[in-house]
């Protein structure tokens, strides 16, 4: 059609498409920090392995580095879709992947159907993450109302981060009145079934949403480029390509090889250990995951802060490599002490400092969500930001848990708090290194 056919959204729909966004967001990180909530129970059935053994650690490796590979590859090929495809057409296919995957791995009865469906999970949360940022960013073009949209939804991320943790606590403590699952009422399995919830009003709207008008435009008008992955290595785009794609590794390092191993780390504090020694094994499980989602509810409050903060602070600070180190540099102290110290000892202590850290280094992914759609040309948007987002972010950040556990095992000790503050110590350090070669973005995209 010509492009004075197109009629751009109206208010309403840019409203609706701010909130599917946002529950969008909510359920990609409600997906991915499922994992750590679930991970000790769902291996204590399906392997009979306990936190510490090599088996126990070996799976909990594959757990977290296998999915973040295959979601890595995926969630490339889907950025190359989105800006081939369209934005929405991709998000659709997302959404209705990690739905249907959420439901299976409720029902699973082996570790490696565990395995497989955490794969298609990832797979699926990796696309929808650079669409959705790709789509918000075209819809609102003018630059400040672009970065609160961007921020904002976001920051709903967290309140997944929230529910997640939320919908653990309460399948621990009403599991045995709920359907049996395989034989059985496991807690973890409805946690993991929860997943379908948020999902329901993403499938029954989004595939009514509006394309992206910018690219619908030039794709109307026959000027709508080809992405390619070897225009990302260009001279003009390479050092902005690699950059970001380390600094992303490095934020999700953070999060997966130091944050994201808490629950494991707090039934082996000592007050835990005292309160549950002369429990009922049954009994002192269900207390363990209590406690941990409890803690793990302190990370995500600290995250959604955190992601508030940063949209506030991006509609002020010009430089976005300082807006960056507003959370980096505090980050690079306060997290590996926290690991070094109160994740070893001091439960109450622990709370507190595991919300500044989820501050601290969940902001960082609003940040991320904020940048990338401003470095890369429209046609190659969804592309370079699914380089940076899943090579970086999700294969190579993410694999951070599984140097975590590999760490835990060279250690005398075999702390995983200790081996969780010398993985966040390096990733700190880094990003703050690189956060020098990190290029400002031009006031506008074409």
């Amino acid at each position: 059609m010509p492009s004075s056919a197109y009629t751009p959204p109206s208010t309403t729909v840019k409203w609706i498409v701010c909130i599917i966004a946002a529950i969008g967001f909510a359920f990609d990180i409600y997906e991915l920090l499922m994992l750590p909530l679930i991970l000790r129970p769902a291996l204590s059935e399906l392997v009979g392995a306990l936190p510490g053994t090599p088996e126990f650690e070996y799976w909990r490796g594959i757990l977290f580095f296998v999915p973040a590979m295959v979601g890595g590859v995926f969630g490339l090929l889907g950025g190359y879709l989105t800006d081939l495809w369209g934005r929405r057409r991709v998000l659709v296919i997302s959404i209705f992947l990690y739905a249907l995957s959420a439901m299976a791995s409720g029902f699973v009865t082996s570790v490696e159907w565990l395995l497989f469906f955490r794969c298609t999970t990832f797979i699926g949360v990796c696309v929808e993450f650079v669409a959705a940022v790709a789509w918000l960013a075209e819809l609102f073009p003018e630059p400040k109302q672009r970065e609160a949209v961007l921020g904002y939804t976001q920051a709903f991320s967290s309140i997944g981060g929230l529910l997640v943790t939320g919908a653990n606590y309460l399948s621990i403590h009403y599991a045995a009145s709920l359907p049996e699952i395989v034989g059985g009422h496991e807690a973890w399995r409805y946690t993991v079934i929860s997943g379908v919830i948020p999902a329901i009003p993403l499938i029954l709207i989004r595939p009514f949403l509006p394309e992206s008008p910018q690219w619908a435009q030039m794709k109307a008008e026959g000027t709508l480029q080809r992405p390619s992955i070897a225009e990302l290595f260009a001279p003009k785009l390479r050092r902005t390509t690699i950059v970001t794609t380390l600094m992303f590794a490095c934020s999700y390092g953070a999060a997966f090889g130091a944050l994201q191993q808490t629950p494991s780390i707090v039934p082996n504090l000592p007050e835990v250990q005292e309160a549950t020694a002369d429990m009922p094994v049954p009994q002192r499980k269900q207390t363990e995951q209590k406690i941990a989602a409890t803690v793990n509810g302190y990370q995500e409050f600290g995250g959604l802060v955190g992601r508030f903060v940063l949209a506030s602070l991006a509609m002020i600070i010009v430089s976005r490599r300082w807006l960056l180190r507003v959370f980096q540099w505090p980050g690079l102290f306060l997290v590996p002490l926290l690991y070094f110290y109160p994740a070893r000892d001091n439960l109450e202590l622990l709370k507190w400092g595991i919300f500044v850290a989820g501050m601290l280094t969940v902001a960082q992914f609003s940040f991320w969500g904020n940048y990338l759609p401003r470095v890369f040309p429209l046609h190659l948007r969804g592309t370079g930001e699914s380089f940076a987002a899943n090579i970086g972010g999700r294969m190579i950040g993410t694999s951070f848990a599984a140097v975590t556990a590999y760490v835990t095992t060279l250690l005398p000790s075999g702390s995983t708090a200790v081996a969780a503050g010398i993985v966040a110590l390096f990733v700190y350090a880094l990003g703050s290194v690189l956060s020098f070669y990190l290029p400002e973005p031009p006031e506008e995209i074409e």
